[in-house]
């Protein structure tokens, strides 16, 4: 190997020190190619520090290259290096400046989930599916998740200029967002609706949802609640073990309620029902939209596949992957997908949602305004105009009713 190649390799070496440990379960076949790539990319990096038209230090070389690497995985891998990986481990320890949005890459694209209620970016406008393709001026790309969102946290007070395309619409809107202290009610509505028919709406599993949620049950039942709707349209998702909690309220103690596979069998993990007393015979409606994601679809698909709830709205997002922080020796880390999300039954939700048992498309309101620099004031809940409570409404009045009408119409 020519001289000029040595001080380069030797730059590399600290990053694969514990290569022959990590692959020490690897076939002799497998081993052999993975070494010829690692020397591949010995080789690139040598001539590139040798040949390139201006110097750049090794270290953002192997950086650059771990970024490209995990983004070429999935939309949720990622390498940080020491200061993303910092800002990652203090991000639920202070408050930041924020629109109010989750977001994902989907089909290469930055896309909304959903927008969060009574956060900026939901009283902009902001809908699920939404795809982002300009943050203040500067096209999304090429951008990963970590810098999107680096890009729209900052500073309150201070203006986002956000571009999206509206695919239902087929037109480019054009927001001006203001960031603000993000703060989230996991649940926004609690009320008997009509005839013994009580209703919650659960915006996001935080860590007291599960107490809150059971405070909730315990007024409307002293309200004379007969039966139930829990509204988990754009809901996000938000902690594992809180989504579990909320499951387990509803279904026999020792079910499963959600398991993970990965590669390995130290990724699988099932989780179970172990709530003493839970409410079994309590008719039940729960409602989902495409903002519904993660922690949501867990609720939605345990409770459907033992048919304990009946679900209705339209079809979940499809976020359904495990993501593993593994820190490295200089203070980055890697941010891995190692297992997906199945339901007691075995379905897939990564990338296919939950679908409804009665789907009920809600109408896309038309865009009277493309200025939008007025904020909507937030409404009362007036049930009566929602076309998917008062399916809901209508089911658990006459649920054979219901569906019967659902078996006649044409599946989507």
């Amino acid at each position: 190997m020519p001289k000029r190649f040595q001080i380069p390799i030797l730059s590399v070496l600290i990053i694969f020190a514990s290569l022959t440990l990590a692959i020490s379960s690897v076939s002799r076949e497998k081993r052999e190619e993975l070494f010829r790539q690692v020397e591949l990319f010995a080789d690139t990096l040598a001539v590139i520090q040798a040949d390139y038209v201006d110097e750049v230090k090794p270290k953002d070389l192997i950086y650059g290259a771990l970024r490209g690497m995990l983004a070429s995985l999935d939309p949720h891998s990622q390498f940080m290096d020491p200061d993303t990986y910092n800002e990652l481990k203090v991000d639920t320890e202070g408050k930041f400046g924020g629109l109010g949005i989750e977001i994902t890459i989907k089909d290469g694209v930055l896309t909304v989930i959903t927008p969060i209620e009574d956060t900026p970016a939901w009283k902009a406008g902001l809908k699920p599916g939404d795809r982002i393709i300009k943050i203040n001026n500067e096209l999304s790309r090429d951008m990963t998740l970590s810098e999107a969102v680096k890009r729209m946290r900052g500073r309150p007070g201070e203006v986002v200029a956000i571009s999206v395309l509206r695919e239902s619409d087929k037109k480019i809107l054009e927001f001006k967002i203001t960031r603000d202290i993000i703060k989230i009610k996991d649940i926004k509505e609690a009320k008997i609706l009509e005839s013994g028919i009580a209703y919650i709406r659960l915006s996001e599993f935080r860590e007291n949802t599960s107490n809150n949620l059971n405070q909730q049950l315990k007024r409307l039942s002293r309200l004379g609640m007969r039966s139930f709707i829990l509204d988990l349209r754009n809901n996000p998702g938000g902690l594992l073990e809180s989504a579990v909690e909320v499951t387990e309220k509803f279904i026999p103690s020792g079910e499963k309620i959600v398991y993970t596979k990965g590669r390995k069998s130290a990724q699988n993990t099932d989780y179970f029902a172990s709530l003493k007393d839970p409410i079994l015979d309590l008719p039940m409606v729960v409602l989902i939209n495409e903002g519904s994601a993660s922690g949501s679809e867990i609720v939605a698909g345990c409770l459907q596949d033992y048919k304990r709830a009946t679900i209705i709205g339209e079809k979940s997002f499809g976020k359904g992957s495990v993501q593993t922080v593994i820190p490295l020796v200089d203070g980055s880390a890697l941010r891995l997908t190692t297992a997906k999300y199945y339901t007691p039954k075995g379905k897939e939700i990564h990338g296919k949602g939950v679908i409804p048992n009665i789907i009920v498309i809600e109408p896309k309101k038309p865009i009277t305004d493309l200025s939008l620099d007025i904020l909507p004031l937030k409404k009362p809940l007036n049930y009566k105009e929602d076309i998917q409570i008062m399916r809901a409404v209508n089911f658990l009045k006459n649920p054979k009713k219901e569906s019967q009408d659902n078996e006649k119409k044409p599946k989507l």
